[in-house]
C-alpha cells in the first residue's frame, strides 16, 4: 500500500493497493457515507440511432465516486466491491444520484473522503505500508503422500492442496516406487514455485517425510532450501498448519508473523476461560467496564467490530490507560474464536471482583 495524496482540511486520502492484503485493508477502512473514487471502465452505446445490433459500443475510463453504502471483500476472487450511489463523475457517461458497484483493483488509486479519520484508520494505512516492506511466508505440511501448503496473509492463511502423490504403503510391492515419490515431490516443488515474494517456508508434519523431501530440495533447490526450516507436528494437513502458527516459528524467521501472534494471543484467552480466571472477560459490556476501571493489560477486537463507535471508545479508553489493542481478522481461527464470544475479548492486569 503507498499513500499517494492527503488532504487533512477535505478528510481525503488517496491511497494505491499493490497486494491482496491492501485490498483486504481497503474494504476495513471503507464504510457506509464514506466518498469513494476510482477509476472504472464503461462499454458506452452508441445513442444516436443508427447503432448496428452486431455494435457493442465502446469502452471508456473514467473517475467515479460513489456515496458507499456497502463493501464486500471477496477474498476468494480478490475482487473488493464498493456499492453506493454514484455522486462524481461525467455527467454525459453516468446517471448521479443512481445505484453503483464500483470494483476496485490492485494498482487503481482509491481515494477516499471521510467525514472523520479515527486513529485507528491511520494505524491500519500505516500497518498496511509496513506489511507491504515484510516478505511472505509459506508453510507446507507433508504426511505420508499427502502435502498441505497455506501462505499467511494479513487476513488469514490461503490454503493449498491437498496434493497426492499415490505412494502406497511400505509394505505393498510398488513399481517404480521411487519414482512415484520423485515425482510427488516434483509436483509440490512446482506449486512452490508459482508462488511469488516468498522469502521463507516451514517444512512441517508428523513423520520422516518431510525430512526426505527437505533432503531433495537442498539437494537440487538450494536455493528454496537456504529459506526453508524443518519442523515437526502431531498432526498432517491443515491442523499442522495451524499448529505451525501456534509454535510462533514464523516470528523467529522474521517472515510474516502477524497472524501467528493473532492465534496465539486467542489461545492464552481461551486458556484463561478454561480455567475460568477472573484475569480475562468477554463480551461488548463486560469489556467496557474492564476497560473504565484501567484493568485491561490487552485488548482483543475483532475486525468487523471496527466501525462501530462505541467499539472504538472502548479501543480508546484502553489505549489512554496504558493497556495494547490488537485486532483480529474474521477470516482466521482465532478471529472465528473471539467472534463466537461476541468479537471482544480482554485479558487483564487485575481482578476486577
Amino acid at each position: 500500500m503507498r499513500i499517494i495524496h492527503q488532504d487533512a482540511k477535505r478528510g481525503i486520502i488517496e491511497l494505491f493497493p499493490e497486494t491482496l492484503d491492501d485490498l483486504w485493508h481497503l474494504s476495513h477502512l471503507i464504510e457506509p457515507n464514506d466518498l469513494v473514487s476510482s477509476r472504472t471502465t464503461r462499454r458506452i452505446q452508441d445513442t444516436t440511432g443508427e447503432r448496428l445490433r452486431s455494435d457493442r459500443g465502446i469502452k471508456k475510463t473514467f473517475f467515479m465516486g460513489i456515496r458507499v453504502e456497502s463493501i464486500n471483500f471477496h477474498k476468494y476472487t480478490g475482487k473488493l466491491r464498493a456499492k453506493g450511489v454514484i455522486e462524481k463523475g461525467p455527467e454525459d457517461l453516468v446517471s448521479l444520484g443512481s445505484h453503483h458497484t464500483l470494483d476496485l483493483k490492485l494498482e487503481n488509486p482509491v481515494k477516499i473522503k471521510k467525514e472523520k479519520w479515527s486513529r485507528w484508520h491511520r494505524k491500519r494505512i500505516k500497518e498496511a505500508i509496513d506489511a507491504s516492506k515484510i516478505p511472505r511466508a509459506l508453510v507446507v505440511v507433508i504426511e505420508d503422500d499427502n502435502a498441505d501448503m497455506g501462505i499467511l496473509r494479513q487476513y488469514g492463511v490461503e490454503y493449498y492442496g491437498p496434493i497426492i502423490g499415490g505412494v502406497s504403503g511400505k509394505r505393498v510391492v510398488q513399481k517404480n516406487r521411487q519414482q512415484v515419490i520423485n515425482n510427488f515431490y516434483d509436483e509440490i516443488i512446482n506449486t512452490i514455485t508459482k508462488f511469488e515474494g516468498i522469502e521463507g517456508i516451514v517444512i512441517a508434519g508428523p513423520g520422516f517425510g518431510k525430512n526426505d523431501f527437505y533432503q531433495v530440495i537442498s539437494q537440487k533447490y538450494p536455493d528454496l532450501a537456504n529459506i526453508s526450516r524443518l519442523e515437526s507436528t502431531g498432526a498432517g494437513g491443515r491442523s499442522g498448519i495451524h499448529e505451525v502458527l501456534q509454535k510462533g516459528i514464523l516470528e523467529e524467521m522474521a517472515t510474516e508473523g502477524r497472524i501467528a501472534q493473532e492465534i496465539r494471543m486467542m489461545s492464552r484467552v481461551l486458556e484463561e476461560i478454561g480455567k475460568t480466571s477472573n484475569l480475562v472477560t468477554y463480551g461488548k459490556n463486560e469489556v467496557k467496564t474492564a476497560a473504565e476501571a484501567g484493568a485491561i493489560e490487552q485488548l482483543l477486537v475483532i475486525d468487523e467490530l471496527l466501525r462501530e463507535e462505541d467499539v472504538e471508545k472502548i479501543m480508546d479508553i484502553t489505549e489512554n490507560l496504558g493497556g495494547k489493542v490488537m485486532v483480529l481478522s474474521s477470516e482466521h481461527d482465532g478471529g472465528k474464536q473471539l467472534n463466537a464470544l461476541g468479537g471482544l475479548a480482554a485479558l487483564l492486569r487485575y481482578a476486577l471482583k
